[in-house]
């Protein structure tokens, strides 16, 4: 019987300091990386110049990538190293807030290996390649292959990756090998399954890295910290204290250059599969014995068993989905969606939506969670708010009336790094009154160094092989089972046209949101 994998102990992140010169810097994490090589599929694409290789570059400038370390790029565009490294240079130029000082020294890593991803051959050739490279530069066979290509091509590239024999580890796991895989993960619950059977011919689960970039946000991991570090907060966390639970990602983008991608995604497939389940597991679920990525994901299991199924009847109670017309954002006009570049003139993709989701379980029961998230509205932002019971008797009554406005507290995720808790105190004066007051805490007050952006903290994590912020399979294929009857209640039913309400671009959404959540959008300004 094999023994069980050990757990790698959680990372330990630390403030680090600026660059030096044309010299890393030190300490970025306590302990230290083994040597490793990644092989990024999709090099010439945005994903790679946008986010991939600034974030490995602003490692290496703070000392956070292991040594030895290269860096091997592979897609079907024919670059010679030179020529890919001075791509790569022009894209972290334009990323802003980088110091290129140390550009040749990391430019020294980087390595460039053309590939046909449907072609069996050219994968022994990037074997060849990639084995010279960790002969050369000593990083001892550990490998990450990072998947930064369209979703339609991962199942052939991690295919043709395993049969080349590049993911197979060692005994004992050394060298070890892992796969980052980046969302969506699957269209629907039988895709993600597809999708899940193809990995897995190639690669363990423990290999795996599913990355959600949202759960490397700073705000996002602090969560759990507000939640189960504090004892004034633990106690009232249930249905006891709490009326409702309202989760937000508003954004005041449109499509951008993604109108191919969000065509066939519109903002469920988007947002909610993901990102919006994530959050909704942080404030939802229980606390887990310890701190790790398994007793954690665990946990995150457990509430996406408890949450109730999308009904079959009165979905209006529970769903309203919106597109957006021509309008105004930040005093300019934009187009509407079905006007964007690349979007169908008859388009019924849908860019808002609000889903109300019950958890049927001993802490939850009764207390609806509403998850909302849509394109071009009024302003960007991302937060929790939790919305408390009122006080179940006003002895002020004769004097104040019988309402008194319920506390309330707010997690801000972005770009509003706060915590804010509404109360409720006397209003100065002779005259008995109340006024709604708040105490706010800024997450970055009284912090000097720099932070880790989500794309860093998340491929660090990678290399430490720590899990903790990564999807597994099975929190995937419950959401995706929450999700499908949602998706063909919104895409297959005959007045799908009906159920799509428009909303002009740099307001709220629809009216039917007011309708169905009342603090709507009173929450999100």
């Amino acid at each position: 019987m094999s023994q069980p994998r050990a757990e790698p102990a959680p990372a330990v992140v630390q403030g680090f300091p600026e660059p030096v010169g044309d010299a890393p810097g030190p300490g970025l994490i306590e302990g230290s990386l083994d040597p490793a090589a990644m092989v990024i599929f999709g090099a010439s694409g945005d994903l790679t110049g946008r986010k991939l290789v600034p974030a490995l570059y602003s490692l290496f400038c703070h000392g956070g990538l292991p040594e030895p370390f290269v860096i091997l790029g592979c897609a079907r565009s024919r670059f010679s190293d030179d020529a890919w490294r001075q791509k790569m240079r022009r894209a972290v130029a334009g990323h802003g807030g980088l110091d290129l000082t140390a550009w040749d020294r990391f430019a020294a890593r980087l390595f460039y290996q053309p590939l046909v991803y449907d072609q069996p051959g050219t994968y022994r050739e990037l074997r060849r390649r990639l084995q010279e490279l960790e002969d050369g530069h000593g990083t001892g066979g550990n490998r990450v292959f990072n998947l930064a290509i369209p979703p339609g091509l991962y199942s052939e590239v991690v295919s043709l990756v395993g049969r080349a024999g590049m993911s197979a580890e060692g005994p004992g796991g050394s060298p070890w090998r892992r796969l980052v895989v980046e969302k969506p993960f699957g269209r629907d619950l039988a895709s993600a399954r597809e999708l899940s059977k193809a990995i897995a011919a190639g690669f363990q689960e423990h290999q795996v890295f599913r990355i959600d970039h949202y759960l490397a946000k700073e705000t996002v991991q602090n969560v759990l910290i507000l939640r189960f570090a504090n004892a004034i907060f633990e106690p009232i966390w249930n249905r006891n204290y709490i009326d409702q639970v309202t989760i937000i990602a508003a954004e005041s983008l449109g499509v951008e250059h993604r109108a191919g991608y969000y065509e066939q995604a519109g903002v469920l497939r988007d947002m909610f599969q993901n990102h919006m389940m994530q959050l909704l597991a942080l404030a939802a679920m229980e606390p887990p014995p310890r701190y790790g990525a398994e007793p954690v994901r665990d946990e995150k299991t457990k509430l996406f068993r408890s949450l109730r199924p999308y009904p079959a009847t009165n979905a209006g109670d529970y769903l309203v989905l919106g597109q957006y017309t021509a309008g105004q954002v930040d005093g300019r006009p934009v187009a509407a969606y079905r006007d964007e570049p690349g979007v169908d003139p008859a388009s019924l993709t849908p860019t808002f939506a609000l889903l109300k989701v019950m958890v049927d379980n001993w802490r939850w029961q009764g207390v609806p969670f509403f998850l909302v998230s849509g394109k071009r509205l009024a302003r960007k932002v991302t937060r929790m708010l939790i919305q408390f019971k009122e006080v179940p008797h006003c002895f002020f009554r004769q004097v104040l009336g019988e309402h008194i406005t319920a506390n309330r507290l707010v997690l801000g995720i972005q770009p509003d790094e706060t915590t804010s808790l509404t109360i409720q105190t006397k209003s100065p004066g002779a005259r008995l009154g109340l006024r709604s007051v708040k105490m706010v805490f800024d997450y970055n007050a009284d912090y000097r160094g720099p932070l880790l952006g989500a794309y860093e903290k998340a491929l660090l994590n990678c290399m430490q092989g720590d899990q903790m912020l990564f999807w597994r399979q099975d929190g995937l294929e419950l959401t995706w089972g929450l999700l499908d009857p949602v998706l063909h209640a919104c895409e297959r039913c005959q007045d799908r046209d009906q159920q799509l309400q428009p909303y002009a671009a740099g307001g709220w959404g629809p009216e039917a949101a007011r309708r169905l959540l009342s603090l709507w959008p009173e929450a999100a300004k």
